[in-house]
């Protein structure tokens, strides 16, 4: 829940269609906005139109979401909805490919089709390349700096990254692949140097740097002298090599994307609340490191919440992790283990803690403790005669 939680809150986002049309193979976007602002003096392409219901497009979510493309002058919908159809799309996939990301019409079929041998790259087989597109049609119909993606896609390779989680980044976080290579690799360079730096061993690294791109592909998108900048600044405070490495692993990496401001503000905003030394503070910060993470109105707002559900100041600070959950995940733990008759507010918040999978293997062996009968029921009594 954490990584969703991080992921939710950066400023880094996935290639936007917006961001797409700086492309040559896409209009001018005020171009598209002369289309939807001015209905009265243009109409709708009746030959895309018709295409569209040809293969079963509900034309009304287009016009609803994405009305523009419905007045550009050339469209390929039959050709983009051929190249999916050789995929293994079947009538209901276009369709909905179409629906959801009706752009994809005023691609290039040529520039597709590229795009298209690029992901097989990644992609066991054609079926698996369909549900993908199916799930991800914007980040498949990016179709822009293709030969950049190419490079990148061999360069992560070459790391040692598996096509499974190649085929993942390409549809979550496309934009690492709109990087320059230089870049992409640059910032690998110093990845790698950073954490031996920090003491990590030769012998870790690939496989800590694998796993951290798995996890976070997106620090990739940072500066090399940001990432200085909070190394230094956590040495700063006090945090050792160790520690600084233990934060950036269990941040996934997301350490390297805050500014020395914001984590500043946290800790002194934790100090205040708990009432701790630096040295005790320290000590909460490594068993959750989310404190770093999160703004102060967040963490604000999560300790408000368990202070209404009558838990004590002591008792987050005994067990900081609590905070990693919002207000209402903690409203619906402690309603659930309150139902058992087990109070929360009366001793440490372990059971309330946690990710869903383990809170409910908790639950339920408070649960099972609860239900067991006070004798065995068959065990022979002993009875005398």
């Amino acid at each position: 829940m954490l990584w969703k939680l991080l992921i939710r809150s950066q400023p880094c986002r996935l290639y936007s269609f917006r961001k797409m049309l700086s492309a040559p193979n896409y209009r001018p976007f005020l171009a598209c906005l002369a289309y939807t602002n001015d209905h009265q003096s243009n109409k709708e392409n009746k030959i895309t139109v018709e295409k569209l219901y040809k293969f079963s497009v509900d034309v009304r979510k287009i016009r609803r979401l994405k009305g523009w493309v419905l007045f550009e002058d050339e469209t390929y919908v039959e050709e983009i909805a051929n190249v999916l159809q050789e995929l293994g799309a079947d009538e209901t996939a276009v369709a909905s490919i179409l629906e959801r990301c009706p752009e994809a019409i005023v691609c290039s079929p040529t520039a597709v089709n590229t795009q298209r041998e690029l992901w097989q790259l990644v992609c066991k087989n054609e079926q698996e390349l369909v549900k993908l597109i199916e799930q991800f049609p914007e980040s498949f119909f990016t179709v822009k700096d293709q030969e950049t993606q190419k490079l990148n896609i061999q360069f992560f390779k070459e790391l040692g990254l598996k096509n499974v989680v190649i085929s993942r980044l390409l549809t979550t976080a496309s934009n690492i692949f709109h990087n320059p290579i230089e870049k992409n690799k640059q910032m690998i360079s110093i990845i790698q140097e950073s954490y031996l730096n920090l003491g990590g061993s030769e012998a870790n690294m690939k496989v800590w740097l694998l796993k951290l791109l798995s996890q976070n592909p997106f620090i990739l998108l940072n500066s090399s002298a940001a990432i200085k900048e909070t190394l230094e600044f956590l040495q700063q405070q006090g945090f050792t090599n160790f520690d600084i490495l233990q934060l950036l692993s269990k941040l996934k990496g997301f350490l390297f994307q805050l500014c020395p401001g914001s984590i500043q503000n946290s800790i002194s905003f934790s100090k205040n609340v708990f009432k701790c030394s630096d040295h005790d503070l320290k000590q909460l910060v490594l068993k959750c490191p989310a404190i770093l993470y999160y703004s102060v109105p967040v963490l604000e707002e999560r300790i408000q919440g368990l202070l209404k559900e009558g838990i004590s100041i002591a008792q987050i600070k005994e067990t900081p992790v609590v905070l990693e959950l919002t207000p209402q995940i903690v409203q619906y733990r402690i309603r659930k283990l309150n139902s058992l008759g087990h109070r929360i507010k009366d001793g440490p918040l372990v059971n309330l803690s946690g990710t869903k999978k383990e809170f409910e293997a908790n639950f339920g062996k408070i649960q099972a403790k609860k239900g067991r009968p006070l004798f065995n029921p068959v065990a022979p009594l002993n009875v005398e005669e």
